[in-house]
């Protein structure tokens, strides 16, 4: 296998992370800066207190991108196996 095959097959890899982790990550960030700004206005300092309201907005977002994301990571496999017999040729 050769040293460009390798590089590309990491990079397309950290790529689908990237692609289907995004929004996820991003749902979570906004939902916790949120509730974290209403914490630090009210001084309510209960850590647990962000935990229900993340939870449910990332079940929302995974109803919504959850097809899409399974889309991607069938792509992606799809994808190497379609390059396993030029990888060993």
């Amino acid at each position: 296998m050769e040293i460009a095959t390798v590089i590309d097959l990491g990079r397309s890899a950290l790529w689908a992370v990237l692609m289907i982790s995004a929004p996820l990550l991003a749902v979570a960030l906004g939902v916790g800066l949120f509730i974290g700004v209403i914490q630090a206005a009210t001084s309510i300092n209960e850590a647990t207190l962000s935990f229900i309201p993340k939870l449910i907005a990332l079940g929302l977002t995974l109803s919504i991108f959850g097809g899409w994301q399974l889309g991607m990571l069938v792509d992606y496999t799809k994808d190497i196996y379609k390059r396993i017999p030029a990888m060993f040729s």
